[in-house]
């Protein structure tokens, strides 16, 4: 009998203990402050302005300089960031046998014109002793052969010249163009060898950019057409040109390159700098209506993005949406929102599902 009125008793004050906590709870989101929000109502655009692609900006002009020799650098002229010219010496490699291959090639050069000289005089002689009779037609043959061996010779000292220049070229390193240094692998006492970069040079002030196209937009893009290039980090617009549009996309993975040369312009723009680039299209009376949002106003979780929208009881209601292409600054919604529904575009706090809001 006492263990059941225990019993009863233990039950009687867990209720009492349940009771008053239900009373005293209140809702975390009911208890702050309403956050200030701003909305805006979905855009619907019967036209997609642009077809925009990513890219990155390049110098019109670059290379990497080579040699084609096996040698120690001797001396470095120049650093990275210095201006160059065209023909400017940039890097000296030993060159200690190429100096003695040409002092020989002087020599024989030397040698052949004498015999050339000596062979010439022959065969205007005996060309007039043969005009006058006064030389038989194998000697004239003999002098005639012996001219032109002599001529040969001298042209090919002369090739040989040509060539040891020419292997000169690979090692004493000269700028291609009017240029600055962007970069510089060896130094002086390295060994340099054949194929591998020494310093890398680019053209100042005139750029490009490298994009690839999506194959669904490629058809729409043109040679020659002009077009808008934001770059990102120093948040300008550049006007520029389409130069080059490809027609494959057989090592591009279903993607198309697409070059565009940006026009001069004071801007600080470098090379490696990302871009997007805004290609026009043409207008389709066809054309399905989009709806767009500002890129600001997405919320990302891992691979899930979405929007906040403002529910009847005046909280926050966060809607995870499936986006498409992306315009500018703003991106497509394919599913997810109602034409008809408010999404919020700022707050003055954290937003989270369920916090109370007031629409500015």
């Amino acid at each position: 009998m006492k263990r059941n009125k225990f019993i009863t008793a233990v039950i009687a004050l867990s209720l009492l203990i349940v009771s008053c906590g239900s009373d005293n709870k209140t809702p975390v989101a009911q208890s702050m402050d309403p956050i200030v929000v701003k909305v805006s109502n979905l855009q619907a655009d019967n036209e997609s302005p642009f077809v925009t692609a990513s890219g990155k900006i390049e110098a019109a002009n670059s290379a990497n300089l080579s040699t084609r020799t096996m040698g120690y650098v001797n001396k470095t002229y120049v650093k990275v960031g210095d201006k160059v010219r065209k023909g400017q010496l940039l890097i000296s490699i030993n060159n200690a046998d190429l100096q003695a291959k040409r002092a020989q090639v002087n020599a024989n050069i030397t040698k052949a014109t004498a015999a050339y000289n000596i062979a010439e005089k022959d065969y205007n002689r005996f060309k007039n002793l043969f005009a006058d009779n006064s030389a038989s037609q194998k000697e004239m043959d003999d002098i005639t052969a012996h001219y032109e061996m002599a001529k040969a010779g001298l042209e090919a000292a002369n090739q040989m010249k040509n060539e040891i220049d020419a292997q000169f070229a690979y090692v004493d390193i000269r700028s291609p163009f009017n240029a600055v240094v962007t970069n510089k692998f060896i130094e002086v006492g390295d060994m340099a060898n054949p194929g591998v970069p020494l310093i890398a040079v680019e053209s100042p002030n005139n750029f490009k950019v490298t994009a690839m196209v999506a194959e669904s937009d490629i058809s729409q893009i043109k040679s020659g057409a002009k077009v808008n290039v934001l770059v990102k980090s120093i948040n300008k617009m550049i006007s520029g040109k389409v130069t080059e549009v490809s027609t494959s996309a057989k090592n591009t993975g279903g993607q198309y390159l697409v070059k565009v040369v940006l026009e001069k312009t004071d801007a600080n723009i470098l090379s490696g700098m990302f871009a997007t680039v805004q290609f026009p299209v043409e207008k389709n009376t066809n054309t399905m209506s989009i709806v767009l949002v500002p890129k600001t106003a997405i919320v990302k979780n891992g691979g899930l993005k979405g929007v906040y929208t403002v529910s009847e009881q005046n909280t926050a209601l966060l809607r995870w949406l499936r986006l498409g292409k992306t315009y500018g600054d703003k991106i497509e919604i394919l599913s997810g929102l109602n034409a008809d529904e408010q999404f919020i575009v700022s707050a003055d706090g954290k937003l989270f599902n369920g916090a109370k809001v007031i629409i500015q």
